[in-house]
């Protein structure tokens, strides 16, 4: 069975940084795009950063998150770096059959979500 498992998340202070993992299962993650996504309290799901054989951010995450791949552990990492208040919310990894990395390309498997909190 395909699957998605994200881990890592916490609380941290404004300023702290937080490593995420998204463990793939059933498949090998190399040949998908892996996108993280986020949902804040009250808003709507937005794409964080996505990487196949190009990467791409957020705008509102340039500079702070580095998305990287550990293909012998088939596994995507999110480091996230100088976070703000702002950054707190569900974070979430998905997969696409997609060959590029874009918010609008369908993802079909998605993990179940590992809970990000930036506050002081």
């Amino acid at each position: 069975q395909l699957q998605l498992v994200e881990s890592g998340g916490g609380l941290v202070q404004p300023g702290g940084s937080l490593r995420l993992s998204c463990a793939a299962s059933g498949f090998t993650s190399y040949y998908y795009t892996i996108g993280w996504f986020r949902q804040a309290p009250g808003k709507e799901r937005e794409g964080v950063s996505c990487i196949k054989s190009s990467i791409n951010y957020a705008d509102s995450v340039k500079g702070r998150f580095t998305i990287s791949r550990d293909n012998a552990k088939n596994t995507v990492y999110l480091q996230m770096n100088s976070l703000k208040p702002e950054d707190t919310g569900i974070y979430y990894c998905a997969a696409s059959a997609a060959n590029y990395c874009s918010a609008y390309v369908k993802y079909d498997y998605w993990g179940q979500g590992t809970q990000v909190t930036v506050s002081s």
